[in-house]
C-alpha cells in the first residue's frame, strides 16, 4: 500500500472516529436529560447537593459550600490530568513501529507538577481555616443550653431551662436501646450544646447541621448553633463505641418556640426534672428545694 492510499486510509478512521465520538456524546446528554426529567424535585436538588442533606442550621451552609468547592476543584483537576493523558495518548500513539523521541527532563514541566500540588493545598487549608474558625465561633450568650449525655446505648438530652420563664425548670429526657429519644429545638434562636459521656467516647452528629463533635468521659466538648430549618431530621453516633452502637439513634424536632416550650413543660409535668446524669443507674440531680426556713 502506497504512502497516499496509506495517508486517506488514517484520514478516513479518524473522521469516523470523531463522528462515532460525537453520536455517543449526544446520546449520552440525551439519556442524562431524559434520566433527569424523570427524576422528582427533591431527586433533582439532592443531585445539586452532591447528596449532601439540607442544611438545617446558622453553620451548615459554610460547610456544605467548601464541600462543594472541594468537588469542583478536584473536579477541575481530575479533568485536567485526565486532559494530558488523553493528549499524550491521542498525539504520541505510536503509528510506524519506530518511538517517540525520549526527553531525559523537561525543567518547566518538573516545576509545574512540583508548586501546583502546594497551591492547591494551600487554598484549600486557607477556606478550611476560615470555615472552621465560623463554625466553630461562640455566641456571647446563648438562649438556650442543653447539655447532652452520649451513654452506652443511647443518648440523654438536660434542657437547662430553669431561667425561662416559660419552662421554670431544668427537664430532660432519656432514651434506651428499645426506645430512641426526641431532641427539641426551637426555630431562629440560638442553642450551646455541651457534651459528655460517663462510660467511653461517642460522637454527638446530627447530619443536617452539617457538623459532629466528639463525647468524651470526664471532659465537656460544646457548640453553639441556630437552627434554621423547621422540620424532623436524623441524629447518630459517628463513633464505633460498643456492641449497640447502631442503636444510638435520636430524633431532632425543630419547632417554633412556643411549641419548644410547651413540649418542655409536658417533660415537667411527667416528673423529669433537675439533671439527668445518663450513667447506668440513672442518676436524677434534682434541684435544690426551698424549705421556707431561715438562714
Amino acid at each position: 500500500m502506497s504512502g497516499d492510499d496509506w495517508s486517506a486510509g488514517t484520514r478516513t478512521a479518524r473522521s469516523r472516529g470523531r463522528r462515532g465520538l460525537r453520536v455517543l456524546l449526544g446520546v449520552g446528554v440525551i439519556g442524562a436529560a431524559a434520566a433527569l426529567s424523570g427524576c422528582s424535585q427533591e431527586t433533582v436538588g439532592q443531585l445539586k447537593r452532591l447528596g449532601l442533606p439540607v442544611a438545617a442550621s446558622d453553620r451548615a451552609p459554610s460547610i456544605h459550600d467548601l464541600w462543594i468547592g472541594s468537588w469542583i476543584a478536584a473536579g477541575a483537576i481530575g479533568l485536567f490530568v485526565w486532559g494530558l493523558i488523553i493528549y499524550c495518548v491521542v498525539r504520541f500513539k505510536r503509528r510506524h513501529g519506530g518511538y517517540v523521541k525520549q526527553n531525559r527532563y523537561n525543567l518547566p514541566l518538573e516545576v509545574l507538577y512540583t508548586i501546583a500540588p502546594f497551591v492547591v493545598i494551600g487554598v484549600l487549608f486557607y477556606y478550611t481555616v476560615l470555615v472552621q474558625e465560623h463554625v466553630q465561633a461562640k455566641v456571647a450568650e446563648p438562649q438556650h443550653t442543653i447539655d447532652v449525655v452520649g451513654q452506652k446505648w443511647s443518648w440523654t438530652f438536660n434542657y437547662r431551662e430553669a431561667n425561662n420563664p416559660q419552662v421554670g425548670n431544668d427537664v430532660w429526657e432519656s432514651g434506651t436501646i428499645e426506645k430512641t429519644p426526641d431532641l427539641y429545638l426551637p426555630v431562629g434562636q440560638t442553642v450551646r450544646f455541651r457534651l459528655t459521656s460517663p462510660d467511653v467516647i461517642h460522637s454527638f452528629w446530627i447530619p443536617s447541621f452539617y457538623e459532629k463533635m466528639d463525647v468524651i468521659p470526664g471532659r465537656h466538648n460544646y457548640f453553639d448553633v441556630t437552627p434554621t430549618r423547621l422540620g424532623d431530621y436524623d441524629g447518630k453516633c459517628a463513633e464505633l463505641c460498643g456492641t449497640y452502637h447502631s442503636a444510638m439513634l435520636f430524633k431532632v424536632h425543630i419547632v417554633p418556640v412556643a411549641e419548644y416550650n410547651e413540649k418542655l413543660k409536658e417533660l415537667a409535668q411527667a416528673g423529669q426534672t433537675g439533671v439527668n446524669l445518663g450513667n447506668t443507674s440513672t442518676t436524677v440531680l434534682q434541684p435544690p428545694t426551698d424549705t421556707g426556713g431561715e438562714g
